[in-house]
């Protein structure tokens, strides 16, 4: 994974030996690509306990899978897959996240869009992205949407928000309700 933090020093080596006249635009890293490495390490080293974070290519820090599977609350137990794209213009922009797991959730659409104030590029409430967030933020944000940001009061997926509230028993799994063996099941994924 620290396979860019590598190329980036030795690129800098390189530099340092190169005439000014040598073209170093095809050397050039991106701000994006300087700002992951640090935020990467950092991620690794302050990731909670229910997330795990893989990179399908170490060389490609801009895109990677993070796992939420909470130990707690109405989706304890369940394992969640989300993909995050980092844009070029980061950290301008947020990094883009789609949940991959069909889930039945207020704040995320069976479609796999997501509801946190910090993933939008503007805010009403000053919430949003700002330049000073990183990955961490993301994926704390992520992993609280399972426990203190789950939303039933303002939600994206309405049906999910409704149903919760009509069947107070529901756990927010597809299946039956566990808590008290009713019937319940939710119009969405199965």
């Amino acid at each position: 994974m620290l396979t860019l933090a590598r190329k980036l020093k030795k690129d800098d080596a390189g530099k340092a030996g190169r005439s000014s006249a040598t073209s170093d635009s095809a050397h050039r890293v991106s701000i994006r690509d300087r700002l992951l490495t640090k935020e990467v390490a950092d991620l690794e080293a302050n990731l909670p306990s229910t997330c795990k974070a893989s990179f399908p290519d170490e060389n490609k820090l801009h895109h990677f899978q993070l796992s939420v599977s909470p130990d707690e609350g109405y989706y304890q137990s369940g394992k969640f897959q989300f993909e995050v794209d980092v844009p070029e213009a980061y950290n301008m922009v947020p990094p883009k996240v789609r949940c991959l797991t069909r889930i039945w959730h207020p704040n995320i659409t069976e479609n796999g869009e997501i509801c946190l104030s910090l993933l939008r590029e503007h805010s009403i409430d000053g919430t949003g992205w700002a330049p000073t967030r990183t990955l961490k933020d993301v994926v704390w944000g992520l992993n609280s949407l399972f426990t203190d940001l789950l939303n039933f009061d303002d939600p994206l997926n309405i049906d999910a928000a409704e149903h919760h509230l009509r069947d107070k028993c529901w756990d927010g799994s597809p299946t039956q309700c566990p808590r008290c063996a009713c019937s319940s099941t939710p119009p969405g994924p199965s």
